[in-house]
């Protein structure tokens, strides 16, 4: 008899144990809903994310799942991060080539479940070029953000390049800072005219604030001689540069501090807008500079003023005493500065005039073995309607 009552009493609690094994480990697994890391947090439950974010998936029977993918692009699944509840999970930085807008887990035995759940990425950002002047069958080099591949540039003229066959790399020089460097081999039969170029992802197109081949409002083109401390640059020899924009200007030597040498000084009296000076935030001065050697002592007087004040009027200085300097190892690069920068840096605010002074003069300390070269002095917008 006490036999049959420890039997039964045995046969209960694997009754009870069994049940219980079933409520846990069995049944289809669900995704009830995702939300951040932090449950406190306002709004906290998410129907898309961003790339790179931790988010935790919640729901039931999801103890069994070894993959979780987010559109074509599968995410580091951490055991000690998957329980029967919940599954925290980092969206992959990778941008997807396939946009499902879902998320799949992957079970142990095969099965799938797929949730509704977007990854937004956003279209591009152009921010600036290393070189806004294009060269046939040379690289343009651009840096913003959201560069992703399959990704495709059209320049002003009717150029455009895709990213098949490696035409367009991102960040392949560095990858600690995904996304946001595209370089495009550009082809040896190009043709371009000024104008804005266009990037184009699969999340978006955009068209640059900036001009390439810019020919707006150039103050300085260096096209005539006439200056002292170094030359102009006609037809390039085996040792120089080559042309961007018609002649430039290289100066050579080694200058000690203080050596007040004019790159160029000169009156202008049209190419400038009036909202230029009216809006100086609005607007950046830019150049062209090729460093053969380092620029990395001494230093340039950037000047803008009126006809009578000239250089008492105050001037920006572009500082080359600095552990790096500028060194754009013989190729041409865009030097940005806000023209706001440059007319804070006067005694007194400059109003519009039918006529400015332009310079600029090598005039810093310490000593500087130079050689650089510089073209395409001009007073541009900043962005432009319709950009970004």
């Amino acid at each position: 008899m006490y036999k049959s009552i420890l039997f039964v009493a045995i046969a209960g609690v694997m009754a009870v144990f069994n049940f219980s094994c079933k409520e846990s480990d069995s049944g289809d697994p669900y995704i009830s809903y995702v939300r951040v890391i932090n449950p406190e947090s306002k709004d906290s439950l998410l129907v898309a994310s961003p790339l790179g974010q931790v988010i935790a998936i919640i729901g039931g029977n999801l103890q069994n799942t070894k993959e979780v993918w987010f559109n074509d692009q599968q995410a580091e699944v951490k055991p000690g991060y998957v329980t029967n509840s919940s599954i925290v999970v980092t969206v992959p930085n990778k941008a997807p080539t396939v946009v499902t807008n879902q998320i799949k887990l992957v079970s142990g035995n095969g099965n799938v479940l797929l949730y509704d759940f977007k990854v937004t990425i956003s279209k591009p950002v152009l921010l600036n070029m290393d070189c806004e002047y294009l060269k046939p069958g040379g690289k343009a080099v651009i840096n913003g953000g959201n560069f992703f591949l399959p990704m495709s540039v059209t320049f002003p003229g009717g150029v455009t390049v895709s990213g098949e066959g490696g035409n367009i790399t991102v960040n392949a020089d560095d990858p600690n800072n995904p996304n946001t460097i595209a370089t495009i081999n550009i082809p040896a039969d190009a043709t371009f005219a000024p104008g804005q170029i266009s990037v184009t992802t699969n999340f978006g197109t955009t068209k640059s604030g900036f001009w390439v081949q810019d020919n707006r409002n150039i103050f300085q083109s260096f096209d005539d001689a006439g200056w002292w401390a170094g030359k102009q640059i006609t037809s390039p020899g085996p040792n120089d540069p080559p042309l961007i924009n018609g002649p430039y200007y290289r100066i050579t030597g080694v200058f000690g501090s203080w050596p007040w040498k004019e790159i160029f000084n000169w009156w202008q009296n049209h190419n400038i807008p009036d909202d230029a000076i009216l809006h100086p935030d609005k607007y950046n001065y830019k150049f062209e500079v090729n460093t053969i050697k380092p620029f990395n002592a001494n230093g340039i007087q950037v000047i803008v003023s009126d006809a009578t004040t000239n250089t008492n009027g105050g001037y920006f200085f572009w500082d080359g005493n600095t552990s790096a300097g500028i060194d754009t190892k013989g190729e041409w690069h865009t030097m940005i500065f806000p023209l706001k920068d440059v007319l804070a840096a006067r005694k007194s605010p400059l109003t519009v005039q039918s006529t400015y002074f332009f310079a600029f003069i090598l005039h810093g300390s310490n000593t500087l073995d130079c050689d650089m070269c510089f073209d395409n002095f001009r007073i541009v917008p900043v962005t432009l309607p319709g950009s970004n």
